[in-house]
């Protein structure tokens, strides 16, 4: 079975002017850059019509707003439709019966209605522009069945509503007799069938033929190379019992095709997909199997978990299909469908226990994972080929109904799509089954119910009576009784026993309970505003305090999957709502089970948009005071993923990229990789996998205590997982590469599993190799060094190189080895040596039982690059005991009882080095894992000591790419030393993924051409480079670097650089901070090493900052007024660089003053200063900037207070900062704006 669509983007439209002028406009969604050409288009008689109209506030409440332009981008028409009336006729939540109760025969209900708050338009094109914009609603939203729109009565107007030059497609509706509304105002309707009417699908014959024809001509060459030019004239003619085709018509022509059969292979779809929720697409047997055994998980066990935990109950015989007709397909076993149908893919998350990556990973029966068995009939007919012109591609679900009717005995309707076809209107109404992590189908799976058709869908407060209904729904649920309970408080007391409202919504269809959700007012606005992107969503200030809302639970039968949205908007309406925000807390903390974490599985999460999270400033509390932040944004609290939507979201749905996306490897690439895709604001991926020896990362909250063993890069930590939540979006498959079928595009994990993919994604990094002795002697090497070890690894001899690795390593020592006397042996040659030994000593192990063994060093030189820095860290480890071997190879070793190693033989300069050996830290050899070059060296993939990439990150295969110091850049641009090593991991990852998503996001992005040549050279990234840990003695350090090729520090910091250094401090006294400045007096590189914690976060916003930015510091430092950067940087007025929209006020700024640029004189920053823009130019931005986020910087003076005489500044340039500023801090006051 295929299925294709034939559609594209939206043709232009031409309207005719009164005078006959023609124009030839667009229909888009309306923008916040076209308020002012939509008040531009206010006429005296908008106010009439519509009264006083606050543009960007009714924009930001409209649930559809659209705008009309033309072939200059300029604004023709605009309207905005919301889901009650205007003019404030009634409430919100009570028109429904107000207009039943004064208008006869309306068919309107808020499932299928709209109305219109403002229309405006260029005069002369007001008629025609508004038949184009009431059209393309109806395109766009297929269930909208009218449009209506109050005015004030003719009298008070002045003129008939004829008059309005709205066109003919408004019709008056009459009120009942003695309405107050015939004197109060004039409703007006636009009825669908007027503009974008409902297609007639009837039986296909063949003189549709040449109609059908004229679609499938236009289109590419693979349609004739798959089909044939025949292929539809044997489909019209082969109709029969088993084979059935069906045509759309307008006006007489045929403009659409489908052809249904009744053979489904329901054996191979049971196989490939997880058809629980619909009875594995077969009629209810008696001798059905549907129970079947599972592995206990931890969180079943529990009761609380969270989306990311949850595992389905079997479904019940009775489901979807054991009552009579279409009208009663709403069984409670569907209710756990939509819950689960929707996450099941990003469910796969945790090793070892069935129900995260198991069950859609393990295919066998073995260890009770048994397949539930159907042994009634199919239930289902499929669409095997669809068609339909473009300009009706939103009304492809009228198809439908006669599809139901030509297979009367089937309830189910299913259709396969490719992974690379685009979403198309007729799937957005079906449910996506969910796919076995191995499928290899190749194929995506929908399935509709024909009691998806019946449009009675109501939304309302739920009732004391319901709750039976509700029960019912969600028995099958883990967290039922949570549900259950929530919605019982709200229709007992509308109120939780701390005294939150609750409320509690259910959704019926003919008297039937199909869904139920339940909300609590958000009382913690103020945390997310500060933690939370949520200002890319929402304008803050035109939303009231009681208009947010927190979602706790949505559950919806996935018959009726498709009104998810509606749901959505009538929680909102009914609510008086305008957003809602649904968190999604980390499995567990600490350990613990988070009673917090209790918000039970959503299927809506799939209609919500993820929101990134903010960047903190961590404040220097005690040295701010009363100038510190308020609790709700300082405070620190249960860290969780959240998800929006709003009245303006909740009706534009994103685009759904089915791609099948597999990224081997959780490093840090990897890692950011995934989190841009999951972000990225237009485009939702169905079928992102993570191949990860030991799963996602930051999943267990203990670990991070022993990730002190190994360096930190600061890309990622705990926080930033759980507040990415990976697990709701990202199927994991846990386990190693080993092999790649490059042909068949899969990938073979752990030599057994089999993943399929489109595109593959390469990011497995370097790691530390178990190190093969020399087998040298006394007198020198006999083979190669480093070579990897090729036997069974000793269970004492450990290589880390991830957080679980840590982990593992610890809990080792600590059962066999802290109560003991043996020696640890830390042998290797980069900075983790240090690291590791630190937390050894941290761990209770005496330092005279730790050798750290030295291998010899590297081209890149000593590990931390800084002598002063070397010797306080020797120094430290002599004082604890620690015996230091320097340029020691290592050469034997023995192995005792259990092949534990027992002792291990070095060679050195001088004299050969033998010590027992209790633990073997090796971080020696860190390069490309034996396995992955394997898989990639007979998938023949070119390999040169790295997989080789190009500049766009592809390799010899056009599907997969690859990046991380996994890989190296190809010879061709003679930069052999320069790879993805030397450059933030993060930037790389984003920066792969930007590279793809031109692939999928159909929305045309503007970008400048590159210039000629480019391809041929390495691509230029800016984020620094950053290394920290706590080193022997308890130092912290952190060193802050620009992208490059390592060198030590007194030749990275030449003075025929033209640079500066700045230090304070003294290693030894545990106080040292440096600070380098390139030519450019920019920060090119920070370091610290200090004896007490210091902010990492903070500092790393210094880098690449100007130093006038930084309070004039080379000034201050010649003034010999800074001895301490440390409390320097502590000082309130450098709370505005952290802030993470800092960088907004940077750009804003440079804007002004290129803006301010008069032609023919150089830029403003090479002007002398009496050349240079007058501060007036620059203080309004800063003081705006301050004002704006006066909740992360109260520290600064209240700006409203704060004005600049005009002559105050004289002739001065900008800086943000404090004048006469001592080194001391004291209370901070705004300046005038950065240099």
């Amino acid at each position: 079975m295929f299925s294709l669509v034939l559609s594209a983007a939206w043709r232009m439209a031409t309207v005719t002017s009164s005078r006959g002028n023609t124009e030839v406009v667009t229909a888009r969604r309306t923008e916040s850059r076209d308020v002012p050409g939509i008040i531009g288009l206010f006429s005296p008689v908008t106010e009439n019509l519509f009264g006083m109209i606050d543009v960007t506030y009714l924009l930001e409440i409209s649930n559809l707003a659209l705008t009309l332009c033309n072939e200059k981008n300029e604004v023709i028409a605009h309207a905005a439709f919301l889901d009650y009336p205007n003019w404030n006729i009634t409430d919100q939540a009570e028109w429904e019966p107000f207009l039943r109760e004064n208008y006869t025969n309306n068919k309107c209900t808020p499932l299928n209605t709209l109305f219109v708050h403002l229309f405006v338009a260029k005069e002369e094109y007001a008629a025609e522009c508004s038949q184009e914009i009431v059209r393309r609603a109806f395109i766009l939203l297929p269930e909208l069945q009218f449009i209506l729109l109050f005015i004030p009565p003719e009298e008070k107007l002045g003129f008939c509503h004829s008059e309005l030059g709205m066109g003919n497609v408004f019709e008056r509706m009459t009120p009942v007799p003695g309405s107050p509304m015939e004197r109060r105002f004039t409703l007006l309707a636009c009825p669908r069938h007027r503009c974008h009417p409902q297609l007639y699908v009837r039986q296909a014959r063949m003189e549709d033929y040449d109609d059908l024809m004229l679609i499938w001509t236009p289109q590419s060459e693979t349609l004739k190379e798959t089909y044939g030019e025949y292929l539809l004239v044997d489909l019209i003619e082969r109709e029969g019992e088993e084979n059935q085709a069906a045509v759309c018509e307008v006006g007489g022509t045929a403009v659409g095709f489908m052809s249904l059969c009744s053979h489904v292979d329901v054996s191979l779809f049971q196989e490939c997909f997880d058809l629980g929720p619909f009875h594995g697409l077969c009629k209810p047997h008696p001798e059905d199997i549907l129970k079947v055994p599972r592995k206990p998980s931890v969180q079943g066990d529990k009761g609380e978990s969270n989306q990311t935990s949850q595992e389905p109950e079997p479904v019940s015989s009775q489901n979807l299909g054991d009552v009579p007709g279409a009208d009663a397909a709403v069984q409670k076993g569907g209710a756990v469908a939509a819950s689960q149908s929707e996450l099941l893919i990003g469910d796969v998350s945790t090793t070892g226990s069935e129900g995260s990556a198991a069950p859609l990973l393990e295919t066998s029966d073995e260890d009770g994972d048994l397949h539930p068995v159907y042994r009634g009939a199919s239930n289902a007919f499929c669409i095997r080929l669809f068609c339909i012109d473009e300009k009706y591609e939103t009304r492809s679900l009228d198809f439908l109904h006669y599809a139901f009717s030509v297979f009367p005995d089937r309830d189910l309707c299913v259709i396969l799509v490719p992974h690379r076809v685009p979403a198309f209107p007729l799937i957005q109404s079906f449910v996506r089954a969910v796919p076995c992590c191995t499928s290899r189908l190749g194929r995506e799976l929908y399935v509709f119910h024909r009691a998806g058709l019946l449009t009675s869908f109501n939304v309302r407060k739920a009732t004391i009576d319901d709750l039976q209904g509700v029960k019912m729904l969600v028995e099958t649920l883990s967290l039922d009784e949570e549900i259950w309970n929530d919605s019982k408080i709200f229709t007992e007391a509308r109120k939780d026993p701390d005294g939150m409202p609750v409320r509690a919504f259910v959704a019926e269809v003919l008297d039937q309970i199909v869904g139920v959700s339940v909300t609590r007012d958000e009382m913690d606005i103020e945390y997310i505003q500060a933690h939370y992107n949520i200002e890319d969503f929402i304008r803050f200030n035109h939303h009231q305090q009681e208009e947010h809302g927190h979602l706790c639970h949505f559950v919806l039968n996935p018959v009726f999957h498709h009104y998810t949205k509606y749901f959505l908007k009538e929680i909102l309406r009914l609510g008086h709502k305008s957003s809602l925000y649904y968190p999604v807390y980390p499995e567990c903390v600490e350990g613990q089970f988070q009673r917090p974490c209790a918000h039970s599985l959503t299927s809506a999460l799939h209609y919500m948009a993820p929101v990134r999270p903010r960047r903190q400033i961590v404040y220097p509390l005690e040295e701010l005071g009363v100038n510190a932040p308020s609790e709700q944004v300082s405070k620190d609290q249960l860290n969780y993923s959240l998800n929006h939507t709003n009245r303006k979201l909740v009706l534009e749905s994103k685009v759904c990229i089915n791609t099948r996306i597999v990224v081997v490897g959780a490093s840090d690439v990897g890692i950011s990789f995934l989190e841009t895709l999951i972000f990225w604001p237009r485009l939702k991926f169905n079928n992102l996998t993570l191949i990860s020896i030991h799963g996602l990362p930051g999943k267990d909250p203990q670990s991070s205590k022993h990730r002190r063993f190994l360096i930190n890069s600061h890309c990622f930590n705990d926080e930033d997982y759980a507040q990415m939540s990976l697990c709701s979006w990202v199927n994991v498959v846990v386990g190693k590469m080993t092999g790649i079928n490059r042909a068949a595009k899969y990938v073979v994990v752990s030599k057994e599993k089999k993943v399929p993919y489109d595109y593959l994604v390469l990011c497995t990094g370097q790691s530390y190799q178990a190190l093969a002795p020399t087998g040298a002697g006394i007198s020198g090497v006999t083979s190669k060094w480093p070579q990897r070890y090729t036997e069974k690894v000793p269970s004492n001899h450990f290589t880390l190189n991830d957080a679980q690795d840590c982990s593992e390593a610890a809990r080792w020592l600590e059962e066999n080895l802290i109560s003991s006397k043996g020696n640890v042996i830390v042998y290797g040659n980069t900075i983790d040596i240090y690291t590791t030994v630190e937390t050894l000593l941290s761990l209770g192990i005496d330092g005279s039982r730790i050798h750290l063994v030295q291998a010899p060093l590297s081209s890149a030189g000593p590990c931390l690059g800084d002598a002063a820095l070397e010797r306080t860290v020797g120094e430290a480890l002599a004082g604890a005991g620690v015996a230091v071997h320097p340029d020691s190879v290592l050469a034997q070793w023995g192995q005792g009882d259990h092949g534990l190693i027992a002792w291990a033989a070095f060679t050195t300069a001088t004299n050969p080095l033998q010590l027992q050996c209790s633990a073997f830290f090796s971080f020696a050899d860190r390069t490309v894992d034996y396995e992955t070059f394997k898989a990639i060296n007979d998938a023949c993939l070119v390999f040169d000591g790295r997989l080789v990439i190009d500049a766009k990150f592809h390799t010899n295969d056009v599907s997969i790419r690859a990046a991380g110091p996994l890989t190296k850049f190809s010879r061709r641009y003679y930069r052999d030393e320069l790879t993805h090593s030397n450059f933030n991991s993060k930037e790389i990852g984003f920066e792969l993924a930007a590279s793809m998503l031109s692939l999928f996001d159909p929305t045309p992005q503007a970008s400048a051409k590159p210039p000629e040549g480019s391809d041929r050279l390495i691509p230029i990234y800016r984020r620094c480079k950053v290394q920290g840990g706590v080193l022997p003695g308890g130092y912290n350090y952190l060193h802050v670097s620009k992208p490059a090729i390592p060198m030590p520090l007194d030749v990275e910091h030449d003075p025929c650089d033209h640079g500066m250094e700045i230090v304070t401090g003294e290693a030894g006294h545990g106080n040292y901070f440096r600070m380098h400045f390139n030519r450019y007096n920019m920060v090119d590189s920070i370091t610290c090493f200090s004896k007490e914690p210091f902010p990492v976060s903070n500092y790393l916003c210094l880098y690449g900052q100007h130093e006038r930015l930084l309070n004039d510091l080379h000034y201050r430092w010649r003034a010999g007024q800074l001895t301490d950067l440390y409390s320097y940087f502590r000082e309130p007025w450098s709370m505005a660089i952290y802030h993470d929209r800092f960088i907004d006020l940077q750009k804003e700024l440079r804007q002004t003053l290129m803006s301010e640029q008069v032609p023919g004189q150089p830029p403003a920053a090479e002007q002398r200063p009496e050349q240079r823009p007058g501060p007036p130019a620059l203080r309004e931005s800063v003081l705006r900037y301050l004002r704006r986020h006066r909740a992360h910087l109260p520290m600064f003076a209240p700006t409203d207070i704060y004005r600049l005489p005009p002559t105050a500044a004289g002739r001065q340039g900008p800086k943000l900062g404090r004048a006469g500023h001592s080194g001391s801090s004291g209370s901070p006051t705004p300046a005038q704006g950065p240099s």
